[in-house]
């Protein structure tokens, strides 16, 4: 291990510090935050005009032995002065089931079958994973009986929030069956508190369809009938499967289109006409329903359709949208991925300087400034014949490189809030961009419509800060909710979902707006 010896002036006084050359810029702060108190995150470090960055090679630095290193910024609250913790610091075998249950990576809690409740179980797993909803539910002051679905989910969530065994639902099943006997009625919107939960639904996971009914005879068109435009609020989006349906896509446009059979009022018999749909509302949570189960005539009872239809983690819906709504979304989804690219960019960027130090000098710490490269060299010959070189160029480093492209990419999010309609931004409950991106999945398993199991697959979110409140990067993986037993799963297997046999296929799949960046540029 190499050493130089330097002086670090802050606020008046000097620090001789040693500095190792094989560390990174953040080792060497915290050896100043030892010195002055100044926490890392709130120093600034100048090194030829340049501020230090955390994942700086000091040993490309260039420093000298002796040599003068300016340093800002006031400790943060509490003045970094080493005090008790104002907490007992608790291991996790001496915590209770709540505690545990609420630490950052706990396992979530599973859910008990009780004859058949697989699916419910899955359903309420992958509901859980709307925070909208939870925090409805815990500021719900509604009927607060046994007999109120809404308070019995209520609570039983409140539950699965304090443990991570495998939990009853008992309650809320009770509910349902109490308010819904014997779960075969057609459910209806009812009045009062109950009309509030419906309302939180249709606004957060209610799509509006905008459909044309036309008839399809040339003589219904020759006798005046006009075609009848219809709006309808639904609660999902359908995916037809047939012989020709690979992909979610496509059986989402086999959805859109539907053939009728009806009286024409013209022709006064029935008539065929077809039905064309788009979409005229996009919400903020939308599910796709894979239409797999269907009533075979040949031998009267319902069958499942096992053919393999593959579907994205990302999934653009433009297309199947008015023309209204496409106008507004289009300038926001373009921009989205215009955004995308420049911050990959960056990263690729900030990768290759740590994998080889030297090439990222090369390929961006001799970047030359704009303003150099505007400006040519220029040479002039005096009557002796001597080239005299009258400009120099200059060249950015790579924290003044990548410093810039971080502007560029938060004066992008600017203009990419600006773009979101007006009127979509004041539905909160509503997509601004027209993407998704897959939050949960229900599977089947089985070859039969009326036997086989379910389960679900939901995506873990990021941990949540309990300073800031701010959520953390995810890892990509899912957990995989089979009633009790709940594990953790790659990314991988949610692909392996498509069906294709009798083992776990996608039934229904929730997908949640991309967020979007805020009018100051942050997320």
């Amino acid at each position: 291990m190499s050493t130089i010896s330097v002086v670090v002036k802050h606020q008046g006084k000097k620090y001789d510090v040693d500095v190792d050359t094989s560390a990174t810029g953040e080792v060497f702060k915290y050896q100043l935050y030892s010195l002055t108190g100044v926490e890392p995150d709130r120093q600034k470090v100048l090194l030829k005009g340049s501020q230090l960055k955390d994942d700086t090679d000091m040993s490309k630095v260039g420093l000298k032995p002796g040599q003068m290193i300016m340093m800002m910024g006031t400790p943060g609250e509490g003045g970094g002065a080493i005090a008790r913790p104002t907490e007992k610091v608790k291991f996790i075998e001496d915590m209770t089931e709540a505690e545990a249950a609420q630490q950052a990576g706990a396992t979530p809690a599973g859910l008990q079958n009780y004859g058949n409740t697989c699916y419910l179980n899955s359903t309420l797993q992958v509901l859980r994973s709307i925070p909208e909803l939870s925090d409805a539910l815990k500021s719900y002051k509604g009927e607060q009986s046994m007999s109120d679905p809404t308070t019995q989910l209520r609570n039983l969530y409140d539950m699965m929030s304090k443990t991570q065994e495998g939990i009853p639902p008992l309650g809320f099943l009770h509910a349902l069956r109490v308010t819904y006997p014997p779960l075969k009625q057609k459910l209806k919107i009812p009045e009062g508190d109950a009309a509030k939960d419906a309302s939180f639904i249709d606004k957060y996971m209610g799509l509006e369809l905008t459909s044309v009914l036309e008839c399809d005879e040339p003589g219904a068109k020759e006798a005046g009938e006009e075609p009848k435009t219809t709006k309808d609020r639904l609660l999902k989006l359908n995916c037809h499967i047939d012989g020709q349906t690979n992909h979610l896509r496509d059986g989402i446009v086999n959805g859109l289109v539907e053939k009728l059979e009806k009286k024409s009022e013209v022709l006064d018999r029935e008539a065929t006409y077809t039905k064309r749909s788009q979409i005229s509302r996009l919400p903020k949570y939308l599910t796709v329903h894979f239409m797999r189960f269907f009533w075979k005539r040949e031998v009267q009872k319902k069958a499942k359709i096992m053919r393999k239809v593959t579907f994205p983690f990302e999934l653009d819906v433009v297309e199947f949208c008015t023309d209204d709504l496409r106008k507004a979304l289009i300038p926001v989804r373009d921009k989205v991925r215009e955004v995308r690219k420049e911050e990959h960019d960056i990263e690729r960027a900030r990768k290759r300087r740590k994998m080889n130090p030297i090439d990222g000098e090369n390929a961006q710490g001799s970047t030359p400034s704009s303003s150099s490269k505007d400006k040519k060299k220029d040479e002039k010959k005096p009557s002796g014949g001597d080239v005299e070189m009258t400009t120099e160029e200059t060249f950015k480093t790579d924290a003044e490189f990548e410093a810039e492209k971080e502007a560029e990419v938060l004066a992008a999010k600017k203009e990419l809030y600006s773009l979101i309609n007006q009127d979509l931004l004041k539905d909160e409950g509503a997509n601004q961009s027209g993407l998704y991106e897959l939050r949960g999945v229900i599977t089947h398993q089985g070859a039969s419509a009326d036997s086989g199991h379910y389960t679900a697959y939901v995506k873990k979110t990021g941990i949540k800060d309990p300073v800031t409140g701010k959520i953390g990067e995810e890892d990509g993986k899912w957990w995989w909710f089979n009633d009790d037993k709940v594990s953790e799963v790659e990314a991988e297997k949610i692909t392996a979902l498509a069906g294709g046999g009798e083992s776990h296929s996608a039934l229904v799949l929730l997908y949640r707006a991309i967020p979007l960046p805020s009018a100051d540029g942050t997320q």
